[in-house]
């Protein structure tokens, strides 16, 4: 949690997207479906429409400022709502004023522009209530708890972890690094844009197992050989967030604004349970570059991640399947 050293709202500002347009290579725009965002997930998929050449997105916000914004005593003036559309990617920062709807009313209203060779994935979406207060100008007095995803390729409006699953032979793969992991049956990529698994077709019915569709014993080991590999994910994603954290002037880490971001947001509390996720990022922070406490923080990591794979829950699956089997075979 943040101190301020002024006056300001103490709750956040609620933020819903209400419209999404894509602007085609011939000028013509196409109105999106609302299937093409979510305001549960809090997320918004330009790839739905399925065009591949589109120029720039606009899409439509409404605001609501907390109560208190409007107050004629209020420590701040010149009231401003901005939307800052932020790319950790590609770094590029993009932001839009909204306009007050009513006069004396706390909801304000205006859209972002979105360009496509702007982004490469996924950008995040907030927006801040800026004031003059003791005489400076621009400084927040509220803003969103939680940004919005703006994903422009994805077809699926989630904010969840989204994979890049590849299937290659690690023996003869054009990947160098990949010859090295030879005899393993997938590897974690964290590195990449988008989070990588490659499995090794080397490894023999790995694949034909993980696609299959069949029932019964064999549908219960796919179901735990997927869930090894999401707490392997899992794992490797979250030390690849934090390992690339950037640090303010003060020393404090950053919230990514892209995946590493969300899987952060996800895991922290189960690997620091009790706090808020900013004061847990923090903690795991000065673990991970102090003397000590790194190493004793691994069982919560894998823990969460053990959580997120749901492996308890195929793992019982697979039991239940082989006692059934058991006494099937018996009779």
């Amino acid at each position: 949690m943040k101190i301020y050293p002024y006056e300001r709202l103490n709750r956040p500002v609620a933020l819903r997207v209400t419209s999404v347009s894509l602007k085609l290579p011939d000028g013509t725009r196409d109105q999106l479906e609302t299937t093409a965002y979510s305001t549960q997930q809090q997320a918004v998929a330009l790839g739905i429409a399925g065009h591949n050449d589109w120029m720039s997105a606009t899409i439509g916000l409404s605001a609501t400022l907390p109560p208190g914004a409007n107050v004629p005593d209020a420590a701040w003036s010149d009231l401003r709502v901005l939307a800052v559309l932020t790319d950790g990617e590609t770094n590029v920062r993009t932001s839009a004023e909204l306009m007050r709807d009513e006069p004396e009313g706390r909801d304000w209203s205006g859209s972002v522009e979105v360009l496509r060779d702007d982004h490469l994935g996924r950008a995040s979406l907030s927006v801040y209530a800026v004031g003059t207060v003791d005489g400076v100008r621009g400084r927040s007095i509220a803003e969103t708890d939680r940004s919005w995803v703006v994903d422009t390729v994805s077809d699926d409006p989630v904010r969840g972890l989204q994979l890049d699953v590849r299937t290659t032979s690690f023996r003869k793969s054009s990947r160098e690094w990949l010859r090295s992991y030879a005899d393993a049956p997938w590897i974690v990529d964290a590195s990449a844009r988008v989070p990588t698994v490659f499995v090794n077709t080397d490894v023999e019915d790995v694949v034909e197992l993980l696609d299959s569709n069949g029932s019964g014993v064999e549908s219960k080991v796919r179901d735990l050989l997927v869930a090894q590999m999401s707490t392997d994910v899992w794992t490797a994603v979250f030390h690849g967030a934090i390992g690339a954290l950037e640090v303010e002037p003060g020393g404090g880490p950053v919230f990514p604004t892209d995946w590493r971001g969300e899987v952060l947001r996800e895991m922290l509390p189960d690997v620091i349970p009790g706090v808020h996720v900013e004061e847990a990022l923090r903690q795991v922070h000065r673990r991970r570059t102090g003397d000590s406490g790194w190493v004793e923080l691994q069982t919560r990591i894998h823990y969460a991640a053990v959580r997120r794979a749901d492996a308890t829950k195929a793992l019982a699956y697979a039991i239940r399947s082989l006692e059934q089997l058991n006494r099937g075979s018996e009779t």
